[in-house]
């Protein structure tokens, strides 16, 4: 019996990936971190599928790195320029240049038209640029 219960469970584990809620992470740097210019930038989406920017994809996007800003509203477009960096080419990493100081980053998700997935597609850590 504990066999079949335990094959059952090994069974499911991809399919309960599947039903977990949209979320994106920073994998590199942490929040708190002390880094140096130029410092890489890897994210993870996870119940996304991450595509290049423009591509009218259902349930993806791409990531975009916001400096010192605050999450966008759902469906809100996402401007780029200097503090905006959107990863327009599908990738999940980047070398990012900053000068000296103390800064918010928000990895937000957006869909092929540069819109937001919103707020619980986002998270902000803190790092500090030496």
């Amino acid at each position: 019996m504990k066999r079949i219960l335990v094959m059952a469970a090994l069974a499911c584990g991809p399919l309960a990936a599947l039903a977990q809620s949209p979320s994106i992470s920073f994998v590199e740097p942490r929040d708190g971190a002390t880094v140096r210019s130029p410092f890489v930038v890897r994210l993870d989406v996870v119940g996304k599928e991450v595509t290049r920017a423009g591509a009218d994809v259902p349930n993806a996007g791409h990531h975009v790195l916001i400096v010192d800003g605050a999450p966008f509203a759902k469906g809100q477009a996402i401007p780029a320029d200097a503090m905006h960096l959107h990863w327009k080419n599908g990738q999940a990493e980047d070398k990012v240049r900053l000068p000296a100081g103390t800064y918010r980053l928000t990895a937000q998700f957006a869909n092929g038209e540069r819109q937001s997935y919103g707020p619980e597609l986002s998270r902000t850590i803190t790092v500090i640029v030496k």
